[in-house]
């Protein structure tokens, strides 16, 4: 007589969940997989994706003015010179809309050929190894799970002095509706998808104010990436107002009003909230099913995605881990291995590779300037301008570095930063170094492709040499 099938039930269908179900599905489990806005769930359909798309149209315009600081010109068809660009934000919008929805139709149709059930609906749980899926027409299914995946992500948190309407006052989810270009947006919120966001409407053409409560934008990152960020959204024309924290954000008559603790005002015709996020764990019968959340209402789990019930894995932002999507993704993978008795090696967090898609972006991975200079971690740091690099002057790039660290003694690569265009495929050996334990003379020693970009790791790396 076979052995039963390992039944696999997950809850949301995002990076951390689809990713779950694919690994579950090649590992013999019979998978049911509930989601109740689309496959992909918001990363794909409402935040990461269409935020990126967006993101990518404003470097399109961008490069307009790099083509023309190069020599090139562009003239219409009676030979006057074009000197200005436009965007037309409701065909934007329909096209990283429908980007978003064909990738959440790609993924939709590997489930199907791997052979997950996908249920279009809610659930919770009535216990650790029974789900209660709710269709759109209110009726229930009750599915025995002996594995669940949590992985209900976040939703953009909401305060009650700054009320979106999805109109003037919008989250980051609310913006692909818009049908013209916002004339003056008020960015509230310089972490990343405020940063990002605020940089992508300027570059499409907005009047942009960022209103920062901290010193500096991305109070989180590398100060020295931070600081070149700034300095390119200044030079670029967007107002940033620095310690400045909001108390309430309202409507005008034809606008909004961002209202500062201090008494300031800020008006401007958009408001776009990005004050953080909250994790999707009320109402799912998690602590009733004993699965332990932390006071921000984060499911609590170890570094191989169990939480504290028997049974019941969790991934992606309702974890509180990282908020990324590969972060969530390798949660969901790692969750269904270990469930199902595959080989599991514990996330290491100090590989993941971040990325912050700004122009230029700024990528990072490892350890930090930040620890280095509180002591937490020995390491020795070497930084090279990218406006020293042969590729970056004729690419017309002007700002951004490379900056590595590494290990006193035995040149181990502890982490790096570059600051770049497309720093998020630059990364990637950096990466690989930490990842595998590699020391600053294994890099320096790999060919490198003259002239190029990543030639300015291998000479940090270079730099980094210690005497033998």
């Amino acid at each position: 007589m076979s052995a039963r099938t390992t039944s696999v039930v997950i809850l949301g269908g995002g990076p951390g969940g689809y990713e779950a179900a694919l690994v579950a599905a090649q590992l013999g489990a019979e998978v049911t997989l509930v989601e109740k806005d689309g496959v992909g769930g918001a990363a794909v359909l409402t935040d990461c994706v269409p935020s990126k798309a967006l993101v990518a149209t404003a470097d399109i315009m961008s490069e307009l003015d790099t083509a023309a600081a190069a020599g090139i010109r562009l003239q219409d068809h009676e030979g006057d010179a074009v000197t200005e660009s436009l965007a037309d934000i409701a065909v934007v919008n329909r096209r990283i809309l429908d980007l978003a929805s064909a990738q959440s139709a790609d993924i939709a149709a590997r489930l199907r050929e791997v052979g997950v059930r996908v249920i279009d609906g809610t659930a919770m749980l009535a216990g650790p190894h029974d789900i209660v899926a709710t269709y759109p027409d209110g009726s229930e299914d009750v599915i025995p799970a002996d594995v669940v995946l949590v992985a209900t992500g976040a939703t953009p948190r909401v305060m009650d002095t700054a009320v979106p309407d999805g109109e003037r006052i919008l989250t980051w989810q609310q913006i692909y509706a818009l049908p013209e270009l916002p004339e003056r947006l008020v960015v509230v919120g310089s972490g990343v998808t405020g940063a990002e966001l605020a940089q992508a409407y300027l570059g499409l053409g907005s009047q942009v104010v960022l209103v920062s409560s901290r010193d500096r934008v991305l109070p989180g990152e590398d100060a020295d990436a931070a600081q070149v960020i700034e300095d390119v959204f200044r030079r670029r024309g967007m107002e940033v107002l620095g310690r400045s924290r909001m108390a309430a954000v309202s409507r005008t008559a034809d606008g909004v009003v961002v209202r500062l603790v201090d008494g300031r005002e800020v008006t401007g015709s958009h408001a776009l909230l990005a004050v953080g996020s909250i994790p999707q764990t009320s109402g799912l019968g998690l602590e009733e099913a004993g699965v332990r959340l932390s006071r921000s209402g984060h499911v609590e789990v170890d570094r191989v995605s169990r939480t504290s019930a028997m049974g019941v894995y969790a991934a992606g932002d309702c974890t509180g881990v990282l908020p990324l999507a590969s972060v969530a993704a390798m949660q969901g993978r790692l969750a269904m291995s270990h469930a199902l008795g595959d080989t599991v090696t514990p996330i290491n967090l100090r590989a993941v590779a971040a990325n912050i898609f700004t122009d230029p972006e700024i990528a990072t991975v490892g350890v930090s300037q930040k620890d280095l200079d509180e002591g937490r971690v020995e390491g020795e740091a070497v930084m090279l301008p990218l406006s020293r690099n042969a590729r970056a002057k004729m690419q017309g790039i002007t700002d951004g570095f490379v900056k590595l660290f590494a290990q006193p003694g035995s040149g181990a690569v502890l982490g790096g930063v570059v600051v770049a265009p497309r720093a998020s495929e630059l990364i990637f050996p950096v990466a690989q170094a930490v990842h595998l334990r590699l020391n600053v003379d294994q890099i320096a020693s790999t060919s490198t492709v003259y002239p190029s970009l990543i030639g300015s790791i291998a000479e940090a790396a270079r730099r980094l040499h210690v005497a033998g």
